[in-house]
């Protein structure tokens, strides 16, 4: 288990569009993260900004990356004021401009090892130099610039093993909003590095850090205003289209939660009904907002120590904030890191609408009864297992793929794939059935890529069938759907 997840955090998080946000000060953050170095265990930090949330909206797999990182800090006013709205206010001072030149004090004070990886040449030595100048102890332990190109083309291994050579605390990934991200969830396990933070499309920003005390809210605004007009990626059109759809879901959520808000509702807490050999269930109160979470009345210590898979039955929530939402999603994120499962028992009418809401839905499991449930998480355990089968042993037969392909399968699954395209010899079409894929990440769009590719090289007919939504959503951004799908 990680560092992080080993730590209670003094504040809990707020979920601000579905994406949740973890409540801490630039010093809280600086000591957790270096309890992240001294773990050795790898770990994927975040800066979200507005922008970054109008993205997730429409981005499943960004979306989904925010959801899993080990720590999501708040970048901007805007989400700022977001939070005071929401009843769960967040710090100022860890934007990604604040953090990251305090991560590199905080570097060159304990002798952490830092690599640089993308930006232009020019941008990545002109950053080394004045880092060197500012912090003389520094070691930074490496530094790449790899040619521009997108992310499910770009030659992977020859950056992975520069990194691998210099053995890194930290990494910087100057790759552009985004991108950046994807690219660190796809190789962040494999590598071990112990940090790795997406910063932006350069290192021009590491600069003597202004104390976080010394920024008034109106230098907060100030700053961020200042920030959206010198982006190069944000064209007044695309500002304006940020800031409808980002102040349009807001008011959604703060609506659906004030609505729903009841004084008279049970703050009770939460308790184990039942337990199995597999299983431990857990009745949730009517409540569930910044005072539960506060007081710790989730039980959540008790279900991270268990080792059992995790049932919240959730017919009684009457009532959830966006506070609540934060902790349902640390939750099941940790749960999920240890390869158990957390399945919404029967959920509640209110709880359904606040996870529709934040576009949440798709990232519980829910089942009507317990039956349900038990069968939900055979399944899970059998996708777990294995995520490639043959339907049948007839050579024609499809090729099933099933549950969630992802970085940590895409080489089971492709060195699988590409078994069934070259058997029998000379083979000449096969069908891959995706009917059972729930998501792909960048790394399952490689692989597919990759088939497609050999496919074409060897003369055989590949297509893809039974493709659902949120797969089609990640072969999209990709730019990859006509070519795979066709």
């Amino acid at each position: 288990m990680s560092a992080a997840n080993q730590t209670s955090l003094p504040n809990p998080p707020i979920a601000i569009l579905g994406v949740p946000f973890d409540n801490l000060t630039a010093e809280e953050a600086l000591a957790l993260i270096s309890r992240m170095v001294n773990s050795r265990r790898p770990h994927h930090l975040v800066t979200a900004d507005v922008d970054f949330l109008v993205h997730s909206q429409q981005d499943v797999e960004l979306r989904r990356i925010l959801f899993e990182a080990h720590l999501v800090l708040c970048d901007g006013a805007p989400l700022l004021w977001a939070s005071r709205l929401l009843g769960n206010p967040l710090p100022g001072g860890v934007a990604g401009q604040d953090i990251a030149p305090l991560l590199m004090q905080s570097a060159a004070d304990n002798g952490y090892r830092v690599f640089l990886l993308g930006a232009t040449p020019a941008s990545t030595e002109r950053a080394i130099n004045n880092l060197r100048a500012r912090h003389p102890e520094l070691n930074v332990a490496g530094h790449y610039s790899p040619p521009f190109r997108q992310l499910v083309e770009m030659t992977h291994g020859e950056v992975l093993r520069q990194i691998a050579a210099a053995k890194p605390d930290i990494l910087f990934v100057a790759l552009g909003s985004q991108t950046q991200e994807k690219w660190i969830a796809m190789h962040h396990r494999t590598l071990g590095v112990p940090v790795c933070i997406g910063v932006g499309a350069t290192f021009d920003f590491f600069r003597d850090p202004i104390p976080s005390a010394a920024i008034t809210p109106r230098q907060q605004w100030t700053r961020w205003f200042f920030r959206l007009w010198k982006s190069p990626r944000l064209s007044p059109l695309r500002m304006v289209k940020d800031c409808w759809v980002f102040g349009n879901g807001l008011l959604r959520q703060w609506w659906q939660f004030q609505s729903r808000a009841h004084d008279n509702w049970k703050r009770s807490v939460s308790k184990t009904v039942r337990s199995d050999i597999h299983t431990q269930s857990i009745r949730l109160p009517e409540s569930i907002d910044l005072v539960t979470v506060r007081d710790d009345t989730m039980l959540v210590d008790q279900l991270l120590a268990d080792g059992r898979h995790c049932l919240l039955e959730a017919a009684d929530v009457q009532s959830i904030d966006s506070t609540g939402v934060g902790m349902l999603i640390g939750l099941q994120r940790r749960i999920r890191a240890t390869g158990r499962q957390l399945v919404l028992l029967a959920p509640s009418a209110p709880l359904t609408q606040a996870l529709e809401v934040m576009h949440l839905r798709n990232f519980f499991d829910s089942a009507p009864d317990l039956t349900s449930a038990q069968e939900l998480i055979a399944l899970r355990t059998r996708e777990r297992a294995g995520a490639v089968t043959p339907s049948d042993a007839a050579p024609s037969s499809p090729l099933l793929w099933q549950g969630e392909i992802t970085a940590a399968n895409a080489d089971a699954v492709w060195e699988l794939t590409q078994i069934h395209l070259m058997t029998p010899p000379g083979r000449r079409e096969l069908v891959v059935d995706m009917t059972a894929v729930r998501f792909i990440d960048s790394s399952g769009a490689g692989v597919m890529l990759r088939a497609r590719k050999f496919a074409q090289q060897h003369s055989i007919k590949l297509k893809f069938t039974g493709v659902h939504d949120d797969v089609r959503n990640v072969l999209r951004i990709s730019r990859l759907e006509e070519f795979l799908l066709r």
